[in-house]
């Protein structure tokens, strides 16, 4: 039994089971059942219902139990929680297995262009940390990790090497 998690808002639980051409279980309480052919390792043909379906895997995370799927060429950000995942959540022990970072560094020389978090802000993962400029090409640094900036080495307007430190949480 999963629970999936649909671009972050709806959640549906679903227990399937999928053999070369076949796919049956239920899907949100309900029974389904329908035909599912794989073309080639990251893409599908479902028919359910009477309908047809192209999926395409765009995108998988293992580690963070993340699908992107495009079905029909709309995009579907898929998040999956097993009963062991549900189990860890509801004893608050879900964050243990994420990688603690401690620091940013320069993932190539660049210029600092601009920097948008202080000491002592706190900051969500995916949250933009600060602007490098390498290659005539601006790109932001963003958090890897929810935390609190404990320090900000990097200067807006100088030249940092690649690897140099830049934010310590």
């Amino acid at each position: 039994m999963y629970s999936i998690t649909v671009n972050g808002a709806k959640s549906y639980k679903a227990d399937l089971v999928l053999s070369d051409r076949f796919f049956s279980g239920e899907f949100n309480g309900k029974k389904i059942e329908g035909d599912l052919v794989k073309i080639n390792p990251y893409q599908y043909h479902l028919l359910y219902q009477g309908k047809s379906y192209n999926i395409e895997v765009v995108k998988t995370l293992p580690e963070e139990k993340t699908l992107v799927l495009k079905i029909n060429s709309v995009k579907y950000s898929l998040q999956l929680k097993d009963k062991y995942d549900e189990l860890l959540h509801s004893l608050g022990l879900d964050n243990l297995a994420a990688k603690k970072v401690n620091e940013i560094k320069a993932p190539m020389p660049g210029m600092v262009l601009n920097i948008l978090v202080a000491e002592g802000d706190t900051v969500k993962k995916g949250d933009a940390l600060l602007v490098l400029e390498a290659m005539k090409m601006e790109n932001i640094l963003k958090s890897p990790t929810d935390g609190v900036i404990k320090k900000v080495a990097a200067v807006k307007g100088t030249a940092v090497e690649k690897n140099q430190l830049l934010i310590q949480f």
